[in-house]
């Protein structure tokens, strides 16, 4: 309990500072989640599902937190204009784990009813709405790292959509961390989207400064009856950074959700995905795409749960690896007793461009239902040799052969997004990644 125990002699020595600067319905949860945490601690590798991360090493050396939520000076709006061009988003902005809210967001005004907002602000105005979903798909006693960061968190995001409202414009959420001093933060996202709503979201997380980071987030996303939500998460941060993201996403009846994770650069990145179907007629697509080199780290563990028959999963995730990066990547599709009809694919690509990268990979069905039509697929290689050799025949130098195979294979990932102007820019994106350029610049590469 090395690791846990700055963290567990923190909240008993700061619980009223923290709870003074959140709010009571996230208050009302942080005690059960010391609790929990106390008990568990952080998963370590002997936990099945964490067996490809160390978690209580990313976690043993001392961050900072800004407890008192003391205003840390950026002009987001001035400093990180991130707007894809052509996709015409309304713009807001989370500085660590504050919602920032010192300046109107760029785009047109959301519809009636719409709510973008800080969570601690929400869980204020509208406690019985916050209430009744947070914490719900997030289980403290299930997860560590949930727990602590339910403890922790003291505000975040909150986006609600009501019920029949459809957001046209795609709403953008930059996650800038932002510190003269190595800091952890613990954002939290709450996403409520009524029964036949529709949105399109866009996370992308940066880092403003050269400190080291560590940062926890948990996002819990409600779809309600014949909604849709399209969730998109793109990292680009650099070496010093350490991610650990948990998503729980909940499906009703006829609902559809697309979730897109794509690690263009960072430094140890450790993404969970947890989706139920709790409503016939749904469907998800999941993917993912992988850029890393050097040393980083990128793993995924996702896990779809048919609780009701008559629903479509989707899953693709594709890895590039080069250097000495490290890939992991397990995915598990549960099929429950009387989930019949039930469809799901799920497909792990690995490309190795060095003999010193590693990739591990765990696709796994768990099927207790006999008519369903499931499959499931993992492929770990190297370039195609005789690709390379015709390439090279016609004159294009070995470098650049293996970038656009490298550039072809992660491109079916991309094209899966039903965001064309954002799909557009990720293959421009993806390319410089894949030239070393993206790396070296400063700042958010969207507006390049």
């Amino acid at each position: 309990m090395n690791s846990e125990k700055q963290y567990i002699d923190l909240y008993g020595e700061c619980r009223d500072i923290i709870c003074a600067h959140s709010a009571e319905a996230m208050n009302a949860v942080r005690d059960k989640a010391f609790d929990d945490f106390k008990r568990m601690g952080f998963p370590t590798k002997k936990v099945e599902r964490y067996k490809y991360t160390d978690i209580p090493a990313l976690f043993a050396p001392d961050y900072g937190l800004n407890l008192n939520r003391l205003d840390i000076p950026v002009d987001p709006y001035h400093a990180f204009k991130c707007d894809v061009p052509n996709l015409s988003t309304s713009l807001y902005f989370v500085v660590n784990d504050c919602f920032y809210d010192k300046a109107l967001p760029k785009g047109s005004l959301l519809p009636d009813g719409v709510m973008v907002t800080s969570l601690r602000q929400a869980a204020t105005t509208h406690p019985q709405l916050i209430a009744k979903h947070y914490a719900r798909l997030a289980k403290t006693e299930d997860d560590g790292i949930t727990a602590l960061n339910t403890m922790l968190a003291q505000d975040g995001l909150f986006v609600y959509v009501p019920q029949g409202v459809v957001v046209d414009k795609a709403v953008q959420v930059i996650n800038i961390l932002r510190s003269d001093v190595d800091l952890m933060v613990n954002r939290r996202v709450l996403i409520v989207v009524e029964d036949h709503a529709e949105i399109k979201l866009l996370f992308c997380d940066h880092a403003a400064d050269d400190r080291r980071f560590l940062a926890t987030q948990v996002i819990e996303a409600f779809v309600g009856n014949d909604a849709k939500l399209d969730l998109y998460c793109l990292e680009e941060t650099h070496a010093k950074n350490v991610r650990v993201s948990n998503v729980f996403i909940d499906q009703q009846r006829d609902s559809r959700v697309n979730h897109n994770v794509i690690t263009l650069h960072n430094g140890i990145t450790r993404n969970r995905t947890d989706l139920v179907f709790s409503g016939e007629g749904a469907e998800c697509n999941l993917c993912g795409c992988v850029i890393a080199d050097k040393q980083q780290h990128v793993d995924n563990n996702t896990l779809i749960d048919h609780k009701v028959g008559h629903c479509t999963s989707n899953e693709l995730y594709k890895y590039v690896l080069d250097d000495e990066a490290t890939g992991a990547f397990a995915g598990k599709v549960l099929v429950r007793h009387g989930a019949q009809h039930t469809t799901s694919q799920e497909t792990n690509q690995n490309l190795c461009a060095t003999k010193q990268a590693r990739m591990f990979t765990q696709p796994m069905l768990e099927i207790y239902a006999d008519d369903v039509k499931c499959a499931h697929g993992s492929t770990v290689g190297q370039l195609n040799d005789a690709a390379l050799f015709y390439m090279r025949q016609r004159g294009i130098s070995l470098k650049e052969a293996k970038l656009l195979l490298q550039f072809a294979f992660i491109n079916e990932v991309i094209d899966n997004m039903r965001l064309e102007p954002l799909r557009d820019r990720l293959h421009y994106l993806v390319e410089k990644r894949f030239r070393g350029e993206l790396s070296r610049c400063e700042g958010c590469k969207l507006c390049k």
